[in-house]
């Protein structure tokens, strides 16, 4: 470091350059040299008549910056306090778009740590400027670009407004349909970062015309793109009913299913969350989901993904499906959902938040469950917290129906619900006082643990009348 630092003085403008070249490898490489660079009081002499070097210089200088900024707050912070920011704006006003482009990484380095941070690039004047370099005719400007203006705008809602009201959301929405993956994914992830703050910040986005274009993104070849377009369509549709309708009448839930059904991994997991938001808000968009076969490809995720926390968003979007009425809850149960959500939930080797995931998405199914077929097997395998829920549903249904009362006798339902050991005046003992009031006496005693043994005794003890 100290040899290096008088070369960024030297009179040979390539030597300043290999120099800061050097020097930026070295803070790129891990927090302790970053640190060394600082300590070194290498940065302002670094930034020291910057304006005046040449492109070559300057593209090195940002290099530093950004390699020093990466790594913590702290380091970023760092970088702010010796005038980097504002040398790094008059960087994005150069006429090289090598250099626009080094001077926006940078920014995006420092603005992706905290709020403080993007506050500080913002009023050094960068959004203005950000926002130009998306509209350059250099795709690898346009891409740092939008991914700086992302790292701005995923901190606050104020931070994002201030992209907003620089007129970014029309330039971005114009490059949704480039043909180059890696603009496109940084797009729409600057697109998600706006939306997903609040209500009016969504509904600009929307209103941009980004539908039905950005449904196109989820059949797109590269990965980030289908993750990258659903996750903006889940930032969207979770703030109210009427902007889950308007993106259910584009297609939009149908195209989700779609992507869920033919990518495996997180990628499945924005749009298995944007199902979940779809279904929660009212029974008509729960019905969509249902209607556009939503359950399967859910219940797929539930059977192939390894990572538990992808098990627990495809246990939660299916509990808000089936939590509206017995007909949601039938759709959700007739998929074969409840022992899967059930068995994972007893397996020891699930996640502690995959358990309350699962355990959720049951209760909220079975309290609506009225489709007797499904809910039978479950009472053979389920612990008593779950076992309370699902004698419940039959305490609703077999009082009203003859016909599921004799199915529940000959299926061996009721003989199961004797040997269910409920304390005394739990709900639990009413839910089977009331299933065993709907049966006469004789038969709830024949099927009652040690009835057999009683009948023996008496055989044993008859005499026969000869």
């Amino acid at each position: 470091m100290t040899l290096l630092r008088p070369l960024l003085l030297d009179v040979i403008p390539n030597i300043q350059q290999t120099a800061a070249l050097a020097l930026g490898r070295l803070a790129n490489y891990n927090d302790v040299l970053a640190e060394a660079v600082v300590k070194g009081d290498i940065l302002p002499q670094l930034l020291c008549s910057l304006s005046e070097q040449n492109r070559f210089y300057k593209k090195a200088a940002a290099f530093v910056l950004r390699a020093v900024g990466k790594h913590s707050p702290q380091l970023a912070q760092s970088v702010v306090q010796c005038g980097a920011l504002e040398m790094l704006v008059i960087c994005l006003e150069d006429f090289d778009p090598g250099v626009k482009e080094a001077a926006s990484w940078a920014l995006g380095y420092i603005a992706r740590h905290n709020s403080e941070l993007s506050q500080a690039v913002v009023d050094a004047g960068a959004i203005p400027l950000l926002v130009l370099c998306i509209q350059e005719p250099e795709i690898a400007l346009k891409r740092i670009a939008a991914s700086t203006l992302s790292d701005i705008s995923k901190h606050s809602p104020e931070l994002a407004q201030t992209v907003v009201d620089a007129g970014a959301i029309a330039h971005l929405a114009q490059l949704i349909l480039n043909p180059d993956a890696k603009l496109k994914r940084q797009v729409l992830s600057a697109l998600s970062q706006i939306a997903k703050h609040s209500v009016e910040l969504a509904e600009l986005v929307v209103e941009a015309e980004i539908f039905p274009v950005v449904l196109t993104c989820l059949k797109d070849s590269d990965e980030y793109v289908k993750k990258n377009g659903a996750t903006l369509i889940r930032e969207i549709v979770k703030h109210t009913p009427e902007l889950s309708q308007l993106i259910v009448n584009a297609g939009g839930v149908a195209a989700v299913i779609d992507c869920i059904g033919s990518c495996r991994g997180t990628v499945r997991l924005p749009g298995i969350m944007m199902l979940g938001y779809v279904a929660a808000h009212s029974e008509n968009l729960s019905m969509a989901v249902i209607v556009s076969k939503g359950i399967p490809p859910l219940c797929a995720c539930l059977i192939e993904e390894q990572e538990d926390h992808i098990k627990a968003a495809a246990a939660w979007a299916l509990g808000q499906i089936g939590r509206h009425t017995p007909e949601h809850a039938g759709a959700v149960a007739v998929a074969n959902v409840l022992p899967i959500l059930l068995s994972i939930y007893m397996d020891t080797r699930s996640s502690e938040d995959l358990q309350i995931k699962t355990k959720r998405a049951l209760k909220n199914i079975l309290q609506k469950c009225t489709y007797l077929p499904a809910l039978e097997p479950l009472l053979h395998d389920a612990p008593p917290n779950i076992i309370k829920h699902i004698v419940g549903q039959f305490s609703k249904v077999l009082p009203h129906d003859s016909k599921a009362r004799r199915l529940f006798v000959t299926t061996g339902g009721l003989k199961k619900v004797q040997e269910i050991k409920a304390e005394p005046g739990s709900l639990l003992q009413e839910y089977i006082n009331t299933i065993n009031n709907c049966y006469p006496e004789e038969i709830v005693r024949y099927y009652s643990p040690g009835y057999s043994e009683i009948l023996l005794e008496r055989v044993e003890n008859y005499h026969p009348v000869l």
